[in-house]
């Protein structure tokens, strides 16, 4: 199945073409001759709170992940580029990781504004999306791991500018309600998910399926657990952090009570889905959920439209074992091991 992309809407032609062996069936082939994963993180951190205790959980997980770099874009509702940045600067910190991890400002805009101006070189996301072509191209051991925890616009920029690092990298997004229409990081820049289904790159679908156990809005987590055993959690700075809503902050566990103090509810039983925390903990374990592979599906009309015969294969994850991934986070927070690049 030959894909194209035309003003942002999927164009589905017929053609045989093979596919890669599923790293998620086969996660060996990611890591690297020590054991563990080479990462990129990608993350609209100024979006919510999920974003920044996925980060926190895997700076932390160094026996598990080597983390090439951090790269930000924005998204609606978390403002402009900076505020992004500003905030995976503060988890950075919090997470003593601002003198081994860089972190890199991407997209401020969508996928289809840039792409024309990729020739440019200070082109928009331009520090994130070359950053991730160079580290792509110049791994060697196992599979670089892109970690797109937002919309997919870094991603399918860096894919665009550079074909070549397809060789190199294994997508794993946390993103869509698939098979259903909608949710926020799909819907931010479709085309840009378009983009990626349409390259040969290896991609694992992380669901969301908002109000469906099946999918990431499963790992849930209330106020009150959190009230109760976030405070002080992992390591002490000494110069504190200012939060985003003010307050001053040397450990990541006061901040995590903060940022909890300070988003919506939308049920009386006050609790939030970690999303963005499962992307990395099924590549930490595998078996805290299911995946499965399945011909690569296209997107036209706010619709998925199934390829029953399309050679091309994707990953999609769901059946998050929601307690273990939430444990896992705080046994991280207590027994916590500085990610290196």
């Amino acid at each position: 199945m030959r894909v194209f992309i035309l003003s942002g809407i999927l164009i589905l032609l017929a053609c045989n073409q093979s596919t890669n062996k599923s790293e998620a069936e086969h996660p060996e082939l990611s890591k690297s001759t020590t054991g563990k994963h080479t990462v990129i993180f990608d993350t609209d951190a100024n979006n919510e709170l999920d974003d920044q205790h996925a980060l926190a959980y895997l700076l932390l997980n160094g026996s598990d992940f080597r983390i090439r770099g951090i790269t930000v874009n924005a998204t609606k509702s978390g403002g402009a580029i900076q505020n992004h940045y500003d905030e995976a600067a503060r988890i950075i910190k919090l997470c003593k990781s601002e003198n081994t991890i860089p972190l890199y400002n991407g997209a401020d805009g969508n996928f289809l504004d840039i792409e024309k101006n990729l020739s440019q070189p200070d082109f928009d996301g331009h520090e994130a999306v070359d950053f991730i072509i160079e580290e792509a191209l110049n791994h060697r051991d196992g599979k670089l791991v892109l970690i797109p925890v937002g919309k997919l616009t870094n991603i399918a920029l860096a894919l665009k500018k550079e074909p070549k690092i397809i060789d190199h990298i294994r997508i794993v997004w946390l993103g869509s309600n698939y098979p259903k229409p909608g949710e926020y990081n799909q819907d931010c820049d479709i085309p840009s998910m378009n983009y990626v289904l349409s390259t040969e790159a290896p991609f694992e679908m992380v669901t969301v399926r908002y109000g469906d156990p099946t999918g990431t809005d499963a790992i849930k987590i209330t106020q009150a657990e959190i009230n109760q055993r976030m405070p002080g959690k992992g390591p002490k700075i000494d110069n504190p952090i200012t939060g985003r809503h003010g307050g001053t902050y040397s450990a990541f566990g006061d901040y995590s009570v903060s940022l909890f103090d300070h988003i919506d509810y939308h049920s009386d039983s006050k609790d939030r889905a970690l999303y963005d925390l499962a992307a990395v903990a099924i590549i930490k374990n595998p078996a805290w959920a299911t995946a499965k592979l399945h011909p690569c599906p296209g997107f036209k009309d706010g619709q998925w439209i199934e390829q029953p015969n399309n050679f091309r294969k994707i990953t999609i994850w769901e059946n998050f074992n929601g307690k273990t991934i939430i444990e896992d986070l705080f046994r991280t927070l207590d027994h916590y091991e500085f990610a290196t690049q």
